[in-house]
């Protein structure tokens, strides 16, 4: 081969593999455009709905006196029509990844919004991201198999449905995305779906803005000047995060299994779910029903919170999903976080206001397992100064939570630390059914009996005798 031809044939390679690069990039451009002004056209119609029979229903002081009916009629909604779309929606669509090829099921969107409605209104406490995830997330692979795309392209229409959902309820498109992409495995993200759902969640944003859905996010200006203390305090607070972190995905667990032991008795769980509910509201409780998107307000504005304010928000959720109530975890996790940062922030003698947004953003990471997500999220809702906190917060509170999660379908591809070792390609452990092993190595098995030691003392009562 002469060395024109070697020079014809080098050309010729990198056009090809050039323009197969390009028009692939246009392909999911479009694509991704038309599932993201679908899943915005959604999520605003639900947003609307939902806001709107919010509204209607807390003119009354103790609309919370339906919960039981709205929790029954969810779940019966739900087990008559779609029993496939029980539980928080982002969940279920990760197990359609997963499990499915990404395949979801038409009437799962129509349920879903109806029962989300009806459960946060009278009084649920569940969030939106979920049901607009699985409804986003359904009207995608509802879209591949109208066009008959290839399963590996529905997958990555269904995922770009996460991003798309996501970004559409909580403004935050680039966050959105990288959630849609980081959620599905805990230490791994999906490159070949970036784009994708970059342009969807932008998209959905957009259009779901354009339509009327309204945000109340406002930066939170702060431009304070570096210092040890401070930092080494945003450290600690990651720690104390990630433990709020386990509360509530223990209280989601809790939930689930105390009154999983009524499910033999027909339309009772959902009822006794909504009774405890209503006593929460009749005991003062009830800023930790419903949407609680008020209660997020006031603690990020600065306002002081009741503090135990987080703690009812983690048990209801438990309560109203494990009855068979509809609706998200990501809004709660917002609640919970955001009420604990502040009254941390008191304790410290920090700015209520900004230990909220760090709370709210550090107890997302450590629940969903999503510290990048996480770390943009604060950027986006709150200003490029919140920006090296608040990544900082994310990954301490992220590897604080060890391998647990509110996403039981979450597959761990990578190991979070090397102290302590679970099996990879496998759902991460959940309802307490753990198999986590200390590391073998010498050091760690020197701090596994220490542990060891530290427990028994404190068990035996030698601790408090002391």
């Amino acid at each position: 081969m002469t060395f024109l031809n070697r020079i014809l044939h080098r050309f010729r390679r990198q056009f090809l593999e050039s323009s197969a690069l390009f028009f692939n990039i246009l392909r999911w451009t479009l694509l991704a455009t038309i599932i993201g002004a679908i899943v915005g056209g959604s999520t605003a119609i639900f947003i609307l709905a939902l806001h709107g029979s919010i509204h209607l229903m807390q003119r009354f002081p103790y609309y919370f006196l339906m919960a039981p009916l709205g929790l029954w009629f969810s779940a019966w909604l739900i087990k008559l029509l779609a029993p496939q779309a029980a539980g928080h929606g982002t969940e279920k669509v990760i197990e359609a990844v997963h499990r499915r090829e990404g395949r979801m099921y038409p009437l799962d969107a129509p349920v879903k919004l109806t029962a989300t409605v009806v459960t946060i209104a009278s009084g649920g406490a569940a969030g939106k991201e979920g049901p607009a995830a699985q409804i986003g997330a359904t009207l995608a692979s509802l879209f591949a198999d109208i066009f008959r795309l290839s399963k590996q392209d529905r997958k990555k229409l269904v995922i770009c449905g996460i991003s798309a959902g996501f970004a559409a309820v909580f403004s935050t498109p680039l966050a959105g995305a990288l959630f849609g992409v980081e959620v599905l495995f805990l230490g791994q993200i999906l490159y070949e779906v970036l784009l994708p759902s970059f342009i969807a969640g932008i998209t959905a944003f957009q259009v779901s803005k354009w339509l009327g859905a309204s945000y109340f996010w406002d930066p939170i200006h702060w431009t304070p000047e570096f210092s040890e203390i401070l930092f080494f305090q945003v450290i600690f607070s990651g720690v104390i995060f990630g433990l709020i972190s386990i509360l509530f995905i223990e209280a989601l667990r809790w939930g689930s299994q105390t009154l999983k032991a009524y499910d033999h008795i027909p339309h009772f769980k959902p009822i006794l779910g909504g009774l405890f509910l209503v006593g929460f509201g009749l005991l003062g409780a009830s800023s930790g029903l419903g949407l609680g998107v008020d209660s997020l307000e006031r603690a990020l504005s600065g306002e002081p919170c009741p503090w135990w304010l987080w703690i009812f928000k983690s048990v209801a959720t438990g309560i109203t999903l494990g009855a068979g109530g509809s609706g998200g975890v990501v809004t709660p996790i917002f609640v919970v976080g955001a009420s604990a940062g502040s009254i941390w922030g008191q304790i410290i003698g920090r700015d209520p206001a900004i230990f909220a947004a760090l709370g709210m953003i550090g107890v997302l990471a450590g629940c969903a397992n999503t510290p990048i997500a996480a770390s943009v999220m604060g950027l986006e809702l709150f200003g490029p100064t919140f920006g090296l906190y608040g990544a900082t917060v994310s990954v301490v509170a992220f590897l604080m939570t060890g391998y647990r999660g509110v996403y039981s379908s979450q597959i761990l591809a990578r190991q979070k630390v090397d102290i302590l070792i679970a099996p990879l390609n496998q759902p991460i452990p959940s309802e307490g059914k753990t198999s986590l092993e200390f590391s073998t190595r010498k050091r760690y098995v020197r701090l596994q009996q220490f542990l060891e030691h530290l427990w028994q003392w404190i068990r035996d009562g030698k601790f408090w005798h002391h």
